[in-house]
């Protein structure tokens, strides 16, 4: 099985990176985790779509996301809220039309988020639903919610074995929801 993990974050450094790369090391045997960053996408721009096209980025994004049995989409809390690359992504994922069912439809996702806060991407996570169910994916009842990350999630050293044992069992959950 194959399951793409985007982060939300542009960060080099990001939590929500470090929260992919801990997935990867949790996946099960069988189970391939590919991270994707946001990296190269434009603001999207009607003007610039209708001039250049699609940009290659967003084409090599949608073409691994539909390459993969899964998605996982780690967001980070930007003022309570999803931040606005990671909408403006799935804005540009979405054209042309045609594409957002294909991309999208009844795809299994799961949301996952990391943050120094104390309510571990709640309220980005709640918010993120509206987008996703528009979108037509299939969401993943569950969630992974991972707070104090700057102490659980650190630059360097040892992840938190309680969050290893979290984020493994999340994951487990994900690959038997998407089957």
């Amino acid at each position: 099985m194959k399951l793409i993990a985007i982060s939300g974050s542009l960060r080099a450094a990001s939590f929500n990176t470090r929260l992919v790369d801990l997935l990867i090391d949790c996946a099960p045997e069988g189970v391939e985790v590919e991270k994707a960053t946001l990296h190269g996408i434009p603001l999207y721009d009607g003007d610039l779509e209708e001039q250049q096209g699609i940009p290659d980025a967003v084409e090599s994004l949608r073409a691994r996301i539909k390459g993969a049995d899964g998605l996982i989409i780690a967001t980070p809390e930007y003022n309570a809220g999803m931040p606005g690359v990671l909408k403006n992504a799935l804005d540009w994922l979405t054209r042309p039309g045609s594409e957002m069912k294909p991309t999208f439809g009844h795809r299994p996702t799961a949301l996952v988020g990391a943050t120094p806060g104390q309510f571990g991407t709640a309220f980005a996570q709640a918010g993120s639903l509206i987008n996703l169910r528009q979108l037509g994916c299939r969401l993943f009842p569950d969630y992974l919610r991972v707070s104090s990350a700057d102490k659980v999630l650190p630059d360097s050293g040892e992840v938190d074995a309680e969050l290893r044992k979290q984020a493994a069992s999340f994951l487990e959950g994900f690959v038997g929801f998407v089957g």
